[in-house]
C-alpha cells in the first residue's frame, strides 16, 4: 500500500533562492535533524539528475545503508529522490519551489513510500513513519525559513572567503555547513596532513601553521578547544583544557597579525564561564571576571588574541552560554535520567543557568562577522536565563516526563568533582546586551520553543498524510 505526505511552508525569498540553496554542498547537514543518528557516506553529483547519496542510518541499534538517486532536475522548480536500495519498498521525495508573489515562494516536499512487505508492515508502521516524517520536516522547513531569513538579511554583502578552527566540533560543523550554504567558502584548519584544497594545517602544540594559505582569507572564526564537559577536572585535563584554548589563539592570531593581506575580523569562542559563580546579579559585557578555574581560562583565551587586535584586526569574543543542541554538548547527557523519569533539579536548583540553541549561535558568530561595530566581549547567550529548577520543569514538560528526582549537591560533586560545581551549580545570569543592542533578533529567546526545535518536539506542524 502507498502512503503519501505532505508538507507546505512559505520562504520570504524568490523559489530561485530556495532552490538554490538546497544545491549548495552544507544543505543537506542543515537540513539533517539533530536528534537521528545519519551519516553521509558518498555523495557525488549535487543534486542534478544522475547524482546519488549513500546514507548510513541508525535505528534501534542497526546501522542501515539507503542509497538515494536524484532525478527529474529542474532548475529553481523541483528535483525528485528515488530510493536504489534502503528500508523501504518504495520512496520517491518530490522538491517542489513554487512562487508565491511578493518575492516569496512556497517549499513543498511531497513523499509517496511503500513499507516493507512484512505482516502488519501498515498497521503498525506507517502510524510510526508518519509521526517521524512529520517531527523531520516541521524541522527542516523551520531551518530552512531561519537560514533564508539571514541570507536575505545580508544579501547586499559579497561573498567571503572564511577560515574555522574547530570545524569538526558541535558548533563548528553546523557553523561550516551554514555558511555554505550561504555562498560562502569555507576553509578548515586540520591538524593532520591536508587532503583537499578547502584544508589549512596546524598544530598549536608544535607551533606550526599554514600561514601563507591564510592570505586574502575575509574573516577567521576560532572555535577550536578541549570539550571541558567530557571526564573530571584532574590537573592534567585542566591544563590541556587551558593550554588548548591558549596555545592555539597565540599560534592562530600571531599568524595572522603578521600577514600582508589580513582578515578583517576574527572571531574567538569563549564562555560565560568568565563571570564565574554571582548568584542573583545581572551580568553584561561591561562585568569584570569573576572567580575560578573557568574565569582565568576564559581571561588568558581572550587576551590571546590581542596581538590581532594590536594588527588593526576587529576582534569579536562570543561568549557562549550553555548551548542547547541533541546533537552534542550539555543536553545529550541530560536525556537519559529524564526519558527515564528520574529528571529532577540539580543542588537547590536556584542557580541561573545562560543557555542558548545552536542555531542562535551560528546567527550570533554571523551577525558578528557582519556588524562592524562589535567588537571584545559579546554574551552569546538567549535573553532569557532561568534557574535550574525552570530549565527541569520546562525539558520535563516538552519529553512529556515527571521531574521528580532531584540530585543534591553533594551528589554532583561526588560525581563530577569541580567541573560539577563550576558547570552545573554555579550561577550566572547573563544577559546578551551588546547582540540585542546591535539588532540582532534571537529564532529562539524563550527556552520551551528551542527545546521543542532541538529535539523534534514541535506542538503542530502543517502537513498532510495518508
Amino acid at each position: 500500500m502507498k502512503h503519501r505526505f505532505k508538507k507546505q511552508t512559505v520562504i520570504p525569498v524568490s523559489a530561485e533562492a530556495v532552490f538554490q540553496w538546497h544545491e549548495r554542498p552544507g544543505a543537506f547537514n542543515r537540513l539533517s535533524p539533530p536528534w537521528e543518528k545519519v551519516r553521509v557516506v558518498h555523495h557525488s553529483g549535487g543534486i542534478r539528475d544522475g547524482a546519488k547519496v549513500r546514507i548510513q542510518l541508525s535505528m534501534m541499534g542497526l546501522r542501515l545503508g539507503w542509497d538515494i538517486r536524484h532525478e527529474h532536475y529542474q532548475f529553481a522548480r523541483q528535483f525528485v529522490d528515488y530510493q536504489v536500495k534502503g528500508p523501504f519498498s518504495f520512496w520517491r521525495h518530490t522538491h517542489r519551489f513554487m512562487p508565491n508573489g511578493n518575492g516569496a515562494s512556497v517549499l513543498e516536499d511531497a513523499i509517496e513510500y511503500q513499507l516493507p512487505k512484512l505482516p502488519f508492515a501498515d498497521w503498525f508502521g506507517q502510524p510510526i513513519v508518519s509521526k517521524k516524517l512529520a517531527r523531520m520536516f516541521a524541522y527542516r522547513h523551520r531551518v530552512t525559513q531561519n537560514d533564508l531569513s539571514l541570507l536575505e538579511k545580508y544579501k547586499g554583502d559579497s561573498a567571503m572567503k572564511i577560515a574555522v578552527s574547530g570545524a569538526s566540533g558541535l558548533v563548528g560543523s553546523a557553523l561550516v555547513a551554514f555558511l555554505t550554504t550561504q555562498g560562502h567558502s569555507v576553509f578548515k584548519l586540520v591538524r593532520r596532513p591536508t587532503a583537499k584544497a578547502d584544508e589549512i594545517y596546524w598544530n598549536p602544540e608544535k607551533c606550526e601553521i599554514e600561514s601563507e594559505k591564510l592570505e586574502d582569507m575575509d574573516a577567521v572564526v576560532h572555535l577550536a578547544g578541549d570539550n571541558i564537559a567530557q571526564g573530571r577536572w584532574t590537573p592534567e585535563k585542566k591544563a590541556r583544557i587551558l593550554s588548548s584554548r591558549v596555545d592555539g589563539t597565540l599560534l592562530l592570531a600571531g599568524a595572522l597579525a603578521r600577514l600582508q593581506r589580513k582578515p578583517k575580523v576574527m572571531v574567538c569562542a569563549s564562555a560565560t564561564g568568565f563571570y564565574g559563580s554571582r548568584g542573583e546579579e545581572r551580568l553584561t559585557e561591561l562585568n569584570p571576571k569573576g572567580r575560578g578555574f573557568l574565569a582565568d581560562v576564559c581571561e588568558e583565551w581572550e587576551n590571546a588574541a590581542q596581538v590581532a587586535a594590536s594588527a588593526g584586526i576587529r576582534i569579536v569574543h562570543n561568549r557562549f552560554g550553555i548551548i542547547l543542541s541533541a546533537q552534542g554538548g550539555a543536553l545529550p547527557k541530560m536525556l537519559p535520567p529524564f526519558l527515564f523519569g528520574a529528571g529532577g533539579n540539580l543542588g537547590s536548583g536556584k542557580q541561573y543557568m545562560s543557555w542558548i540553541a545552536l542555531d542562535d549561535v551560528i546567527g550570533a558568530i554571523y551577525h558578528s562577522l557582519y556588524t562592524e561595530s562589535l567588537s571584545g566581549p559579546v554574551n552569546t547567550v538567549s535573553p532569557q536565563p532561568v534557574r535550574n529548577s525552570e530549565f527541569t520543569k520546562t525539558l520535563g514538560r516538552v519529553l512529556k516526563r515527571p521531574t521528580i528526582a532531584p540530585v543534591p549537591a553533594l551528589g554532583v560533586r561526588l560525581l563530577f568533582g569541580e567541573m560539577g560545581d563550576e558547570l552545573l551549580l554555579a550561577s550566572a545570569r547573563v544577559e546578551p546586551q551588546k547582540l540585542t543592542e546591535s539588532g540582532y533578533q534571537f529564532l529562539f529567546p524563550d527556552l520551551e520553543s528551542a527545546l521543542r526545535h532541538v529535539l523534534g518536539k514541535e506542538r503542530a506542524a502543517s502537513q498532510s498524510a495518508a
